[in-house]
């Protein structure tokens, strides 16, 4: 091809070329996002499969421990605000993002990565203190199917970490750039779904299991 051809003609802007570069761009992102909503869907229907177990196991309690026993509320509800919290400061790196403020978007980055860190934290201080109880999955039904569950969704908050990391580490070396623009779009899907699912952990499994 002739450097004429890459040339654009007098009387058309390079904006023009510029805009159609973005319109192919934006074509595969639509296929990145729906790849991404068909993977949300998968996960959802893990969650539904083991919120539907622990229907069925969590009242099989083998003369062991009942929630009301082992359930700590006010530290549930400490761990739950760490969650709303990090959604919420995702929220804010989002607006900086669409403002184009790359350091208000890494910085609010850094604070969601901070509450589920804490989120992280004392749910394995739960665990701790469930097992050093004697309450370990072995224990009963209601423990095995507990413990599957809310592990699963730590697990997952602990693999947004790492994915946060990862997008700040992106972020530093690419800026807001449209790919990145793109992956955080679909981290905040991410995350906000971890938090719709935890929402109906602590409602399903800690508030309906201590009043029930």
């Amino acid at each position: 091809m002739s450097a004429d051809a890459l040339t654009p003609p007098a009387n058309v802007s390079p904006t023009f070329f510029l805009a159609e570069e973005e319109d192919h761009d934006h074509g595969g992102g639509g296929a990145t996002m729906i790849g991404f909503w068909i993977y949300i869907m998968s996960d959802a229907l893990i969650f539904a499969t083991l919120f539907a177990v622990f229907g069925v196991l969590g009242t099989s309690y083998a003369g062991g421990p009942t929630p009301r026993q082992v359930f700590e509320l006010p530290t549930v509800a400490v761990n739950t605000a760490m969650l709303l919290l990090s959604s919420i400061t995702f929220g804010f790196s989002m607006l900086e993002m669409e403002a184009g403020r790359l350091r208000g978007t890494q910085i609010w980055l850094v604070v969601t990565a901070l509450f589920g860190i804490a989120f992280v934290g004392i749910e394995l201080h739960e665990f701790a203190t469930l097992i050093a109880d004697g309450a370990t999955p072995q224990r009963s039904a209601f423990l095995s199917s507990f413990f599957a569950l809310v592990s699963t969704h730590g697990l997952h908050v602990t693999m947004g970490l790492l994915w946060i990391a990862v997008m700040l580490v992106q972020l530093q070396q690419r800026g807001l750039h449209i790919e990145n623009k793109r992956r955080m779009m679909c981290l905040s899907m991410f995350w906000h779904f971890l938090d719709i699912i935890w929402i109906g952990v602590f409602t399903f499994v800690y508030l309906f299991g201590v009043i029930r």
